[in-house]
């Protein structure tokens, strides 16, 4: 798979990010490197220990790393998520944490198949 192709899978805009960035070859790179990027797994594990600071910390932290490699989809479910827990409460943070989980399985798929 492309790069292209791999952006194109994930709903997100490939242009944009080759403007940002600059090159489809550290486009790639960078994207490669997100399979080891410890947000999304930080925030799995506050959720689990019901740690609201660094559930939103995670997000924050994930929805930054999604903007700068333009992870459009992802990107947006990480910041509605952080918005939601930027008063530091749990409650109802369900629906947005399960539309992270999708995305985020998504994007790994995406991006596991430029390593082919």
């Amino acid at each position: 798979m492309t790069v292209k192709e791999c952006y194109e899978s994930m709903g997100s805009d490939y242009e944009g990010v080759i403007g940002r960035i600059g090159s489809e070859g550290l486009v790639k790179r960078f994207a490669l490197k997100f399979l080891d990027d410890p947000s999304y797994l930080n925030l799995e594990k506050a959720i689990q220990e019901q740690n609201a600071e660094e559930a939103f910390r995670a997000a924050h932290t994930l929805k930054g790393v999604c903007l700068n490699l333009g992870f459009d989809r992802l990107y947006k479910v990480s910041e509605e998520l952080t918005e939601k827990l930027r008063g530091r409460e749990l409650d109802g943070y369900e629906a947005l944490y399960e539309n992270i989980q999708k995305e985020y399985n998504n994007t790994i798929d995406a991006i596991c198949k430029l390593e082919e």
